[in-house]
């Protein structure tokens, strides 16, 4: 099943996230159809809150990118219940871009290395250490159980710039490329 994606204005996207518990009712078939929503929307990682589900729940699987960035061959995992143990000093800035914000692409500066906790699918703890462009993803997907948007991190200068694009974004004034959903209000 391929859910919606919510846009920005929707106040989902600015919660913070709750851990689930094991027995999460659906959670296998939950997570089977965020990679179908993922995609069927050309995206690279989707959390949980960008399908209306305020919990700590994200998936990436940056394969499509490993022929240009080698370093992400077998990048594909669920993370549940996530949470960011160590960040590097060291930055990198990428241009990035989101399902939540169609049409947007702005860099952003993220940790070069991050060591994370989470549970797996099979909910088997797992702690790992990811570097370059697979911490840049995953902190991505990160920030949206914290309720914060990749262009929350921009340049004073560049948000003052985005502002009237991100409200026009927020009443569905973008490229219809896959099924969404509207927010309650623009912030």
């Amino acid at each position: 099943m391929i859910f919606p994606v919510h846009i920005i204005g929707s106040s989902v996207l600015r919660k913070v996230a709750e851990d689930i518990p094991e027995n999460y009712s659906g959670l296998s078939d939950l997570i089977e159809n965020m990679y179908e929503t993922m995609y069927s929307s050309d995206g690279v990682g989707l959390a949980a809150p960008q399908i209306g589900k305020s919990i700590r729940l994200f998936v990436i699987d940056a394969e499509p990118m490993s022929e240009e960035h080698h370093e992400l061959k077998g990048f594909k995992r669920t993370f549940i219940n996530a949470h960011i143990l160590e960040k590097s000093d060291d930055t990198m800035k990428t241009t990035e871009g989101c399902l939540s914000i169609p049409d947007i692409h702005e860099d952003v500066e993220r940790f070069l290395s991050v060591k994370i906790k989470y549970v797996n699918e099979n909910f088997e703890p797992v702690t790992e250490t990811l570097t370059g462009l697979a911490a840049v993803i995953l902190q991505h997907e990160y920030d949206h159980l914290d309720g914060v948007l990749f262009t929350d991190k921009v340049s004073p200068l560049r948000k003052k710039f985005l502002k009237r694009k991100l409200a026009q974004i927020a009443k569905g004034h973008f490229d219809k490329r896959y099924k969404f959903i509207l927010g309650e209000k623009f912030r």
